[in-house]
């Protein structure tokens, strides 16, 4: 019995869209050759639908060497896509798998400013919870996912950032200029970052930056709670967890490592 699946298969379409994905950003520019054996055709096959994607627009011709590129009607759609992107909702079945298998509270912010918003909080089934709200303004500096967004924005917003004050909210606040360049350089390299009671006593967090389309940082995700849950030994085995997780949201925003 032929499965609905294959009943409707389109080869036609199958082998212009192979065509397309043969593209990369290490080949930008393919020939006709290059083309027909990536995706396995015989050129008089691949002659005739490059010529109709090229017409339609999803690909242009280098008239100098004669390779293909991808057209600007791609670009067109693709900026369709990003504008009907939404980051919450996205974001949300991973935060909720993150809290399921880990018990704690997630967190998802984006930077505004000198500040981060919450926009989002998947709560922890605990009896002991994190009290803090979506829509909460807090400064950078003092918090996981902050400093996460404040390694990798350009280097005014750091200065901005040093230039209103690091007040201290707590023992543990960074607030000295110093120790905060250093603590946004390591995780720049190492692409998390601790709270550890930086911002309210007894609340610690492990963050992890999300990266759009072209690879910038747009927003960042936290597993936080307790102190007396969240000690050192176990905060490290949440690094990976909570950076995988940041690099689902990542891929779905059109993030390519």
């Amino acid at each position: 019995m032929v499965t609905k699946a294959k009943s409707n298969f389109i080869q036609s379409v199958d082998r212009a869209l192979q065509i397309l994905e043969a593209f990369s950003r290490k080949n930008k520019e393919l020939g006709v050759t290059e083309i027909a054996n990536n995706v396995d055709l015989h050129k008089s096959t691949v002659f005739g639908l490059l010529a109709t994607l090229e017409q339609r627009g999803y690909l242009e011709q280098n008239r100098e060497n004669g390779k293909y590129r991808l057209g600007l009607k791609l670009f067109e759609l693709g900026n369709l896509v990003e504008e009907g992107m939404d980051l919450r909702g996205i974001a949300a079945p991973i935060i909720s798998q993150l809290v399921d298998s880990y018990g704690e509270t997630v967190h998802l912010v984006v930077c505004d400013h000198d500040e981060v918003i919450y926009i989002d909080k998947k709560e922890s089934t605990s009896a002991i919870r994190i009290l803090s709200q979506v829509g909460t303004r807090l400064p950078m500096y003092c918090t996981g996912v902050g400093k996460c967004l404040l390694a990798f924005l350009p280097e005014d917003t750091l200065k901005s950032v040093i230039n209103k004050g690091l007040i201290p909210f707590t023992p543990n606040t960074i607030t000295e200029e110093d120790k905060l360049r250093s603590e946004v350089q390591k995780i720049r390299e190492q692409g998390f970052a601790f709270d550890l009671e930086e911002i309210e006593t007894g609340l610690k967090c492990v963050a992890a930056p999300i990266k759009n389309h072209k690879g910038q940082v747009v927003a960042a995700i936290s597993l936080s709670g307790p102190s007396m849950r969240m000690e050192i030994k176990r905060m490290k085995e949440l690094i990976l967890p909570v950076k995988y997780s940041a690099l689902e949201i990542s891929r779905k925003l059109g993030y390519m490592e």
